[in-house]
């Protein structure tokens, strides 16, 4: 029986990127409850030090494909060797991160082994032994949940945030190591690597960021949000705002954080003013400590807040920020 969830382990640079983690947990999670093992597969040239650091995770095994045709990372590479993977082991699932990586090369993986790809998913349940997988459609206006059909195996991506990176369980002792020989050609690579793809500087990935401020309509002005960087600074985080604030222009469209923006799951997230509709609550809810800071004492931000404080952001903040400096300075 096809019961094994195999993670596919992204790196960079000679590091593990963090989706790596999040699609561990998912795996980890999925394993669990389908009473199955889980792996990891990590390709490349040289990637037995990575390798270990993925065995010290509660895994099966861990798969290293080395080959000097996937040091430098192709779609056909990459397609090639997991393909040849997956052939020779009892997958249900491949469980990747939606990165720019994955969405280069997953849709040619899923059609090279006839299977379907199930896209920037924020989650899954189970229904009745059914594995149905929630992801947005329409630019976050509306949410699909879809039913993989077919035989396995199936290939699901999941968006940044939707796990934690710090769910992962470690094992006691380190699992195997074990080296997949892959069968690869340098004329079956037509494509040449080029330019790693980088962000504009302009831009912030704030699924990286480890704390959070955001605000909400709370913040009645833009001349406002310089309380806001003030106790970002102070926390030593990124800015973050509802949709609200970035469709009215008073933040760029790259902090927002919700359905149609950015999903994260930071170890500390401070809302402010921020209401916490369900548009919202789906890109932040993964926080490991949310602390809410809000007039309405009805407000729905306060159903999932670790901390909530009910009252004007312009009378708490300010003290609040004296503190923390208070602290730093010790």
């Amino acid at each position: 029986m096809n019961n094994e969830i195999l993670v596919f382990a992204e790196h960079q640079n000679g590091k593990l990127v963090r989706a790596t983690w999040e699609g561990l947990a998912a795996g980890q999670r999925l394993a669990r409850e389908l009473g199955g093992a889980v792996s990891v597969v990590i390709l490349g040239g040289g990637v037995a030090d990575l390798a270990h650091q993925l065995a010290q995770a509660k895994v099966q095994e861990v798969l290293a494909a080395d080959s000097p045709l996937l040091k430098d990372y192709t779609a056909d590479g990459y397609s090639l060797a997991l393909n040849q993977v997956l052939k020779n082991r009892p997958v249900r699932y491949l469980v990747l991160g939606h990165t720019y990586q994955v969405r280069d090369f997953a849709p040619k993986l899923a059609a090279k082994i006839g299977s379907g790809l199930i896209s920037d998913c924020l989650a899954y349940r189970l229904e009745n032994d059914r594995q149905i997988f929630t992801r947005q459609v329409f630019q976050g206006k509306f949410y699909a949940d879809v039913e993989p059909l077919g035989g396995p195996p199936h290939l699901i991506s999941f968006q940044a945030g939707a796990f934690r990176e710090d769910a992962v369980e470690r094992g006691s002792s380190a699992a195997a190591v074990n080296s997949v020989s892959v069968n690869l050609t340098a004329e079956s690579i037509r494509a040449k690597p080029g330019e790693r793809f980088r962000e504009s500087k302009q831009s912030v990935d704030l699924t990286q960021a480890e704390i959070i401020v955001a605000v909400g309509r709370g913040i009645k002005a833009p001349e406002n949000l310089e309380l806001v960087k003030k106790l970002a600074e102070a926390l030593g985080g990124e800015v973050g705002a509802s949709r609200p604030i970035c469709d009215g222009g008073w933040l760029p469209m790259d902090r927002q954080i919700g359905s149609s923006g950015q999903t994260v799951s930071p170890k500390l997230y401070v809302a402010l003013g921020i209401s916490g509709a369900i548009q919202h609550q789906v890109g932040m809810k993964g926080a490991r400590t949310i602390v809410a800071i809000n007039k309405d004492a009805e407000a729905p931000i306060f159903e999932i807040a670790t901390y909530g404080i009910v009252g004007d952001l312009f009378e708490i903040v300010p003290p609040l920020i004296e503190e923390i400096k208070k602290i730093k300075t010790g």
